[in-house]
């Protein structure tokens, strides 16, 4: 018997309303306007008071089913990727039961109750994941049923500090199903890459000793960084993820990347990106023709690097654990390749090879910000969108998607897109859940960081979940402490 297609057939967002303009946070920061755009985007989101990630995964939830008409009987998998939550025992069963809750409510049937409710944590990979649980659960016990995956996150640093211009906050959910609507996934054909890497982008509980927690007052989330490590890890195990594929598929490197047209990946800012792309495309160019070799010793010689000794660079497969030290962190592991790679930068080619395969989407997402586990697939969402409405026929097209984990890990999963994937995307309505914005003041925006309630904010929750209190009990008939209780607000 022939295998069915598997894959996504629906995307569906939540983001908070609450907007801070970066050129405003340039002004009230004393940083460079200019250089913020160019590297990082326009704006991002906050979390607002009486929301978590959960309320956020919850809404999403409930866009996806009411704008996909989906049946929540039919629903055996609902798995939430996120690297914000606040609870170490309890994960998606918490977004089950405010969703079943919400959906009596309305009258409609629970999602059923023999449902798997598991939580994915990999730093910002956590969704993809999850997206693959859902999979290979499909494609076996779970087959004829549909799935879930919910991404949520709120990206969060201290004032101050270089990761503060790159938060965001906000939900991804995906319908994931037999026959899939918007895009088929076939795992055979995936690239998986993982190694510790110690002090890169981490989250250890010593940073929550000391905060109170209230309905009123949010625990602050800041992670510990690195920022120039960090993106080291980025670029190296995004090489590995990709190598991974290509000898699974026995594909020629450069002649494949050739190929693609669309490519989507795990964007934390808007540079880290088209670097991570553009440096694959660097290493694949030595597997490629006479032209792309001649292409490469192009932008060597312009850079004072001898081609050979940037192919053993190449080769050579540095130990990047090895420079998460204090005196070491910031070195390069491939110096060569980071001066030819700025060189290219500048180079015509840059912008058809790099440049114009990530550019579906990529407007969108300079309004959102970081979204961690969410980045990937609202990117997804965002590029569809604009196809549609620039009229791009992307029907068979393969698409290159590449989720990143700090710590770290990467996956890169090829996309086929869907007959159907038009109707699909005219659900979605990203540009919708973003339309709605309240601009904060600079006090505002200081208050809402700082987990504190904000006066004068001209938002009132419709059709979204909401934190109603926070358990403060702690004695030995009862105990509640820190647990959130949530209402539907329709």
């Amino acid at each position: 018997m022939d295998r069915k297609s598997i894959g996504i057939s629906g995307l569906a967002a939540y983001v908070p309303p609450y907007r801070v303009w970066l050129e405003d946070w340039c002004q009230w920061t004393g940083n460079q306007w200019p250089k913020v755009r160019e590297v990082v985007g326009r704006s991002f989101r906050v979390r607002g008071p009486n929301q978590s990630i959960y309320t956020m995964a919850a809404t999403a939830v409930m866009r996806l089913i009411r704008q996909y008409e989906i049946d929540p009987a039919r629903i055996k998998f609902l798995g939430l990727g996120t690297e914000s939550s606040t609870d170490n025992s309890a994960g998606a069963i918490i977004v089950k039961g405010m969703v079943d809750r919400a959906l009596e409510m309305q009258g409609s049937s629970p999602i059923a109750r023999s449902c798997e409710v598991p939580e994915f944590k990999h730093a910002c990979l956590g969704g993809v994941y999850g997206m693959k649980g859902a999979l290979r659960h499909l494609a076996l016990d779970g087959a004829g049923s549909q799935a879930i995956v919910v991404c949520a996150d709120i990206a969060e640093y201290a004032r101050g500090s270089s990761g503060e211009p790159t938060q965001g906050a906000g939900a991804i959910a995906m319908l994931l199903e037999e026959e899939p609507k918007l895009v088929a996934v076939d795992l055979t054909k995936s690239g998986s890459a993982s190694d510790y890497r110690i002090i890169d982008f981490r989250k250890p509980m010593m940073r929550f000793c000391g905060q109170d927690r209230s309905e009123s007052h949010q625990v602050q989330d800041f992670p510990i960084f690195n920022g120039k490590y960090s993106t080291t890890c980025y670029i190296d195990e995004t090489l590995h993820a990709l190598n991974d594929m290509y000898e699974k598929r026995g594909l020629n490197a450069s002649e494949y990347l050739k190929t693609l047209q669309t490519i989507f990946m795990h964007r934390p800012y808007r540079r880290m990106p088209e670097t991570g792309y553009a440096i694959a495309y660097l290493f694949a160019l030595p597997s490629g023709t006479p032209d792309d070799r001649a292409e490469l010793a192009s932008y060597c010689y312009q850079a004072g690097v001898e081609p050979e000794e940037l192919l053993k660079e190449m080769m050579s497969k540095p130990e990047v654990a090895d420079l998460a030290h204090p005196e070491r962190h910031n070195f390069e592991a491939y110096p060569l390749t980071m001066a030819v790679f700025r060189i290219f930068r500048a180079a015509r080619k840059y912008r058809r090879e790099i440049l114009d395969k990530l550019a579906l989407g990529s407007d969108t997402m300079l309004d959102l910000g970081n979204l961690y586990t969410a980045a990937l697939p609202a990117w997804m969402a965002a590029g569809f969108e604009q196809a549609v409405d620039e009229n791009r026929d992307l029907t068979g097209e393969e698409l290159l998607t590449l989720g990143y984990g700090s710590g770290d890990a990467a996956e890169v999963i090829p996309l086929v897109v869907a007959d159907d994937w038009r109707e699909a995307t005219a659900r979605i309505r990203l540009a919708d859940s973003m339309e709605f914005a309240v601009d904060l003041s600079e006090k505002q925006y200081a208050a809402l960081h700082d987990g504190r309630r904000v006066t004068g904010l001209a938002y009132l929750p419709k059709d979204e979940f909401i934190i109603e209190k926070v358990g403060r009990i702690d004695q030995r008939h009862f105990q509640d402490l820190g647990i959130e209780y949530y209402r539907y607000v329709s």
